[in-house]
């Protein structure tokens, strides 16, 4: 549905702000931060500046929620299979829906921002890491309980490198890891490491 067409439809509340972060992401990944505007954004949307304005109150807080909004909709909780490799190999997967994020984080950070951004920062920050440090411990923590990994192994280095090889290939190429690598980092890195013996 074009821009057009949706201004004709009265919008509000939940489905009016879910409108504007979506078409604001989409903004975000065609432009980048750099190229983001208020207006651009309320017109992508099919409404006004000042209905953004009186939720978001610049360009940059915005951006935040766009990104918030867009992880959202690509969680990264894989259910109990009862596998090891298994669960390892579906949080890639749920990983490589939000690689977009890498480089709309990047045009964010590279860009000037407001005076007040310094804690939305860090916030920003601490959703792209956070959210991968807790699914990939509970996935660990399961498979510690099933007997497939010797807790003993699970040092910090050894529980972040799936999630460390997949950012740094993110970040360096800002592409998805193919299926044949992500499979290549579980079976020929990580599980000889974790596995109890």
């Amino acid at each position: 549905m074009n821009a057009s067409s949706r201004v004709k439809q009265r919008r509000r509340g939940v489905d009016l702000e879910r409108a504007i972060l979506e078409d604001t992401w989409a903004e975000l990944v065609e432009h980048g931060y750099a190229g983001l505007t208020m207006e651009g954004a309320a017109s992508r949307a099919g409404t006004s500046r000042s209905v953004l304005a009186r939720r978001w109150p610049d360009r940059f807080s915005l951006a935040i929620a766009a990104i918030r909004h867009h992880m959202a909709q690509h969680p990264l909780s894989v259910a109990d299979s009862g596998d090891l490799r298994t669960e390892l190999l579906e949080y890639l997967n749920r990983a490589c829906r939000r690689v977009p994020v890498v480089a709309v984080a990047f045009s964010l950070l590279a860009s000037e921002h407001s005076p007040g951004a310094t804690r939305s920062l860090q916030e920003l920050r601490a959703l792209l890491a956070g959210g991968e440090e807790r699914v990939m411990a509970a996935i660990l923590q399961r498979a510690v309980g099933r007997g497939e990994i010797d807790s003993e192994k699970l040092v910090p280095a050894v529980e972040t490198l799936l999630a460390d090889l997949f950012r740094y290939h993110a970040i360096m190429k800002l592409s998805a890891p193919s299926p044949a690598l992500r499979k290549t980092w579980v079976d020929a890195i990580f599980l000889p490491i974790v596995r109890a013996t």
